[in-house]
């Protein structure tokens, strides 16, 4: 492909996308590291990243020359008022294929740990992916960084993402209240919070039809998670103790009844976070009786991101094709 021999900087330089490129990896300044100057091959063969970020940044050029794509969130007043706001925003990428329009949406939230959004490897091209399988999509980048109740405010920019989608709902050609959640990592974990009582149900909106955690984080519980949290990070995120948010709806696996159909991917050699993240939660679905299918990968481990390369690959349509299966049968 063409775009494999450009530089990382002269891709995220094009003025068309300026709105956006400062987000790639939201919190970073790529300009400053030395993979800016390293062309998409080379990033590739070095395995900086995963996953086509090419076919997403061209993915991305054809929705900006559309001249609207890119929506803040926050007003220039909200964000003065709070700095974390700015940059909080919705790109959408419409699918020009027969029936997108009759279908879900695609709520796409790429992970990041919390202090990062990595819309170059999990928004972008997961959305590109999406759009070829005849789904419309939306790519989410939220608030980060050490905050006190960064995770309620995350919840807000869902709700205000959504509330934007439903106000233009006719020039994206949706059905706002028909969409389908889809997070990876950290994103993993924000699209299980909002299925429980701080998500939706909290903000008076629709619940998805699916949600598509990928290598997600889904519990507190210190006979699963790697290593001990700092207790500044942990209030930070929570607002509260790591004993208080265990015995709270940050605890997903305790707060699933609201759950819609769950697709889970992930590969067993994860070294970040523990695949049992996804099998407690696989578990507490089946427990409710909550359609769940889970997917482990025998080899590979964290940030996978499409699959690309290894036995991962194709997700995203198994993903899509499982959730029309249970259309088809009348499960979801």
């Amino acid at each position: 492909m063409p775009l494999e021999h450009e530089t990382l900087g002269t891709l995220l330089s094009d003025p068309r996308i300026a709105v956006i490129a400062g987000s790639a990896i939201r919190a970073r300044n790529l300009k400053e590291e030395p993979l800016w100057n390293k062309t998409l091959a080379q990033l590739k063969e070095e395995h900086f990243f995963t996953g086509e970020i090419g076919l997403g940044i061209e993915r991305l050029y054809r929705a900006a020359d559309t001249g609207d794509f890119y929506y803040p969130l926050y007003s220039p007043e909200e964000c003065r008022e709070d700095p974390a706001r700015e940059g909080v925003s919705l790109v959408f990428f419409p699918s020009d294929l027969p029936g997108a329009d009759d279908r879900p949406y695609l709520f796409i939230v790429p992970g990041g740990g919390f202090v990062n959004v990595w819309n170059l490897t999990e928004g972008w091209p997961i959305a590109e992916q999406f759009n070829r399988l005849g789904y419309h999509a939306a790519i989410l980048t939220y608030q980060v960084g050490g905050r006190d109740h960064l995770l309620e405010k995350d919840m807000e920019d869902f709700a205000r993402a959504l509330r934007l989608i439903q106000a233009r709902a006719g020039q994206f050609h949706v059905r706002w209240d028909r969409y389908i959640t889809c997070g990876f990592s950290a994103g993993g974990y924000l699209v299980c919070l909002w299925n429980t009582e701080k998500g939706f149900p909290a903000f008076h909106l629709p619940a998805p039809q699916a949600v598509f955690p990928v290598y997600p984080v889904t519990t507190l519980r210190p006979d699963i998670r790697y290593g001990s949290p700092d207790p500044d990070d942990v209030r930070a995120l929570y607002g509260c103790s790591l004993e208080e948010a265990m015995h709270s709806a940050y605890e997903i696996p305790d707060h699933a009844q609201r759950f819609p159909p769950c697709a889970l991917f992930l590969a067993a050699g994860d070294e970040l976070v523990s695949p049992e993240n996804s099998g407690l939660l696989a578990r507490a679905l089946e427990k409710l009786g909550i359609p769940c299918l889970l997917e482990i990968g025998p080899t590979g481990g964290h940030g996978f991101a499409d699959g690309s390369g290894m036995c991962m690959q194709g997700w995203t349509e198994r993903a899509v094709r499982w959730y029309e299966s249970l259309c088809a049968s009348g499960k979801a």
